[in-house]
């Protein structure tokens, strides 16, 4: 498999001392495994994607910002990535890559223990709770957070506007019920009963539950970054490349935003595969907000 030179560029690699090869799979995307030695004869590995398309470049774009935006909060809980952009030789075709994460089951199953360490990695709701305590850093010409991502992504296929709102509520309402509302009626056509729940859900409950004066005593919610699409199939056990230490527990695939925390427990709730103990770890780190009474109320419409 032959090397593209817009991606020999990005990561300033040496054609002579690099290769690359199918690794793995990807219902969207080509998937390849690429090693390298650097100046000083270390071994590294990149995990690259490639696709064909509009679709393509913006998934890219946006799994690019939001695995970044994971990996500069906790280091260890996603790889990092290092470049997204159209290939040289395929104008039509984008890539991404990042560093290589080894979910391999010879290592998934080994010791989280690295050999010249006695204290074990976070768990992945330490890390989780560390990801949701964190304030988001404020988007250029604002000094402060708001809710919303530098640039739009993608849940599984599902292209997902990020444009900045100062209020949780309008962005949950105007960036998630009613584009997906529009979405199913472009792929479905009209549906009047359809659009008249969405649009009492997005304009009444999200205001009743979401609502800036209501969350938190009134004292509304801080942004923070959430994965965004974290369901069982995007976590895992394993070992990031470039990084030092053991085996850890770590996500993928994200389609991020800064957003409630607890908009992040939508997905996780929906499809299982987290556990009770995992929820009261992360609970005992980040305590349900208030109203602790609506707590699952809102969990419930953060599923929709």
């Amino acid at each position: 498999m032959k090397l593209d030179p817009a991606i020999v560029r990005a990561l300033s690699l040496n054609p002579s001392s690099t290769h690359v090869a199918a690794h793995g799979g990807s219902g969207f995307s080509s998937t390849a495994k690429i090693t390298t030695r650097t100046a000083n004869e270390t071994e590294k590995h990149y995990f690259m994607k490639t696709g064909r398309g509009k679709d393509a470049a913006l998934m890219f774009e946006g799994e690019h910002a939001s695995l970044n935006a994971i990996h500069s909060v906790v280091l260890s809980l996603c790889p990092k990535s290092h470049a997204f952009g159209s290939l040289a030789d395929s104008p039509d075709q984008s890539f991404l890559v990042t560093d290589f994460l080894d979910l391999s089951p010879s290592i998934s199953s080994s010791s989280s223990l690295p050999k010249d360490s006695s204290k074990p990695p976070l768990s992945l709701a330490a890390k989780l709770a560390t990801l949701h305590s964190t304030p988001a850093p404020p988007p250029p010409g604002s000094s402060t957070p708001l809710f919303g991502f530098p640039v739009s992504t993608c849940c599984g296929d599902t292209l997902q506007p990020n444009t900045y709102h100062r209020v949780w509520s309008t962005f949950y309402a105007e960036n998630r019920l009613l584009p997906i509302l529009a979405k199913s009626e472009r792929t479905n056509g009209p549906d009047a009963e359809l659009r008249s729940l969405v649009e009492k859900t997005a304009s009444v409950v999200v205001s009743r539950l979401l609502g800036d004066d209501h969350l938190n005593n009134g004292r509304g919610i801080t942004p923070v970054v959430v994965h965004g699409d974290l369901w069982s199939g995007n976590k895992g056990r394993g070992m990031i490349s470039g990084q030092e230490g053991g085996v850890e527990e770590v996500v993928f695939d994200p389609s991020s935003c800064y957003a409630h925390s607890e908009y992040e427990l939508g997905i996780i709730k929906m499809f299982g595969g987290f556990g009770e103990g995992f929820m009261r770890e992360y609970h005992a780190r980040v305590p349900k907000g208030e109203p602790v009474g609506e707590y699952e109320d809102r969990v419930a419409l953060y599923e929709l």
